[in-house]
């Protein structure tokens, strides 16, 4: 239970307060699991709300309150890879970007435009049993994506990204990362096999250019697979339900 508690301390804001340290490479299993969780309570609130306000209304609140559930974490790691990767010009450069705490121009406009197409993408999701079952989709395989992520080579030897490929132990990042799909095979059927995907594709894609930016992955760009992966499992749930339903909706 303490990993799983750890997992819970990590990636969300729950004041939960744990007697011992809990060892970092034991969490990272739980990760798409507390994703799933986050998942659910967003996707709960976008189709409670559904009910009572227009869909549109109803995704925004939703996506605003895993904001806060989150504390934007992986957010926050997306803001500081699109500045690096859009304003330096070298390695060195992109990595001084990267650990300064102020957004620039990139950094804000890949917030916003994570939060506009997960806004529309909910809104557009007619299908409650869709718009949970994407919701839950979305978050865990993004979680599940990154711990994946970890075990490409780091960019230097210090910070989370280093800290994460040291620690991450593969038999139970493997076990995490089945669950995932596991989960996401429950909540949406056959959709999982589209949707997995979609996801290992968008988290390719920003691999490959980190590999090519940076010359290895940090914490930042875990946050960074997050957020583009989550954004692109919805845009294909948004595609998804447009032509087909899920088996328990």
């Amino acid at each position: 239970m303490k990993p799983f508690l750890g997992a819970v301390q990590f990636l969300t804001r729950f004041p939960i307060r744990l007697s011992q340290a809990v060892d970092h490479s034991a969490t990272i299993p739980w990760f798409p699991i507390v994703g799933a969780l986050i998942g659910a309570v967003g996707g709960g609130i976008a189709v409670g709300l559904g009910e009572l306000v227009p869909p549109a209304v109803a995704g925004a609140v939703a996506v605003a309150v895993v904001l806060q559930l989150t504390g934007a974490f992986h957010e926050d790691g997306l803001a500081d890879v699109a500045d690096a990767f859009g304003g330096g010009t070298t390695a060195e450069r992109r990595m001084e970007i990267l650990k300064d705490p102020r957004h620039g121009t990139y950094g804000v406009t890949a917030i916003a435009t994570s939060i506009v197409v997960r806004v529309v993408c909910l809104a557009s999701i007619a299908a409650p049993a869709a718009l949970f079952a994407g919701f839950v989709a979305a978050h865990t395989l993004g979680r599940a994506t990154a711990v994946a992520t970890m075990a490409a080579p780091p960019a230097r030897h210090d910070g989370l990204g280093a800290e994460a490929a040291r620690s991450a132990r593969p038999f139970g990042a493997a076990v995490g990362v089945i669950v995932a799909v596991g989960v996401v095979a429950l909540t949406s059927g056959w959709w999982v096999l589209p949707l997995c995907l979609a996801a290992a594709a968008a988290g390719a894609v920003v691999v490959g250019l980190s590999m090519r930016k940076i010359g290895g992955i940090n914490g930042d760009v875990l946050g960074a697979v997050e957020q583009v992966v989550e954004c692109t499992v919805l845009v294909t749930v948004t595609g998804l339900a447009a032509h087909h339903t899920v088996w328990w909706g």
